[in-house]
């Protein structure tokens, strides 16, 4: 029987789903939906050690952490050492369950400070931070990173041999390298090279075009990660995570999630959004989302429209009251 993973004394289950964190993405009110949806592990926007440090509103709010998330990590990037380790004992007090350092981030904003993505040009000074990190705070640190800068510079191997040897408990691994941005396809297999190093003991988890319940078995089998991390596909369809775990279990695919289930999401979502960022703001963030939740509705075109322009929620309410009513019909036509 295979055993439950486990980030230091943090139990998931057999193979989790883990969110990824998404920049003005994965805040509170997503994260809710995707936990209802059964995602295993959640994990806060990236969050800067030096707004941290400077108490800047938009980095703490990112701290804020709700019960029903549990278990959660707090993600931080950074490129000074001291100020790694303030934003360490800063994001101890929020209580998540982990710390995790953001060495993946590839846009250029972040790599020019040497930050994010940017410290794989330089992997002693990626350990020496880490290791800062970890001797600075009693929660557990995980670390999230790309394979390499570059096709010549993939050092993944070594560079989990040396991360886990200076104490961070678990490692996921975006299955590309910084030059390739978020283009081309992703290379598991370097993954997997680490993942069956007889030297690596703690998990690790695959990220990188998980779209479908079909690839997450997929993957599953073939690279025998501990878990999977999911980021695009997420986004307005938080139902992945459901379709993946029924999948698993039973070889069959969910249907998709009607307009009924899709409106109340989209509601839910809104609501809080609202509720957590202010009223303008709120709307503004929600407007990358509405795509993915209607997904596959005919001719839903002018109602995403009125979605993505309207900046007042009580006929942003109205709007999706009224497809609701209007597509109740059609949901046999809805597709994934």
């Amino acid at each position: 029987m295979q055993k439950n993973v486990k980030i230091a004394n943090i139990e998931l289950t057999e193979f989790p789903l883990l969110l990824a964190p998404m920049e003005d993405v994965s805040d509170p009110p997503f994260r809710a939906l995707c936990k209802e949806q059964g995602c295993d592990m959640l994990y806060t926007e990236f969050i800067s050690v030096e707004g941290l440090i400077r108490d800047a509103h938009k980095s703490l709010q990112k701290l804020d952490i709700y019960e029903e998330e549990r278990p959660i990590g707090v993600q931080i990037f950074g490129a000074e050492l001291e100020s790694m380790m303030k934003a360490a004992e800063i994001v101890e007090n929020a209580k998540p369950e982990l710390l995790d350092i953001n060495y993946g981030c590839p846009v250029q904003k972040v790599v020019c400070k040497l930050a994010g993505a940017g410290i794989l040009k330089d992997i002693p000074k990626m350990i020496s931070l880490t290791e800062a990190v970890v001797k600075s705070t009693n929660l557990p640190v995980t670390v999230k990173t790309r394979l390499g800068w570059d096709e010549n510079t993939i050092f993944i191997e070594e560079v989990a041999e040396r991360l886990q040897d200076i104490g961070i408990k678990a490692l996921s691994i975006h299955a590309r390298t910084r030059s390739q941005m978020y283009k081309g396809h992703s290379d598991w297999s370097w993954i997997s090279k680490v993942k069956n190093n007889p030297r690596i003991h703690i998990p690790i988890f695959g990220n990188g075009d998980i779209d479908s319940p079909q690839k997450a078995l997929e993957y599953k089998n073939k690279y025998d990660v501990d878990g999977i991390m999911i980021g695009r596909a997420s986004i307005g369809y938080p139902w992945i995570f459901r379709e993946i775990k029924h999948y698993f279990a039973t070889g069959e695919l969910l249907a998709p999630p009607t307009i009924q289930e899709r409106v109340a999401a989209a509601k839910s979502h809104l609501t809080n959004s609202i509720k957590w960022k202010g009223e303008k703001l709120g709307i503004v963030e929600m407007r990358r989302h509405y795509t993915n939740y209607f997904k596959g509705i005919p001719n839903v075109k002018e109602y995403r429209m009125q979605l993505v322009t309207e900046s007042n929620p009580s006929v942003l309410f109205e709007l999706l009251d009224d497809m609701q009513e209007n597509y109740s019909h059609e949901i046999f036509e809805l597709v994934s």
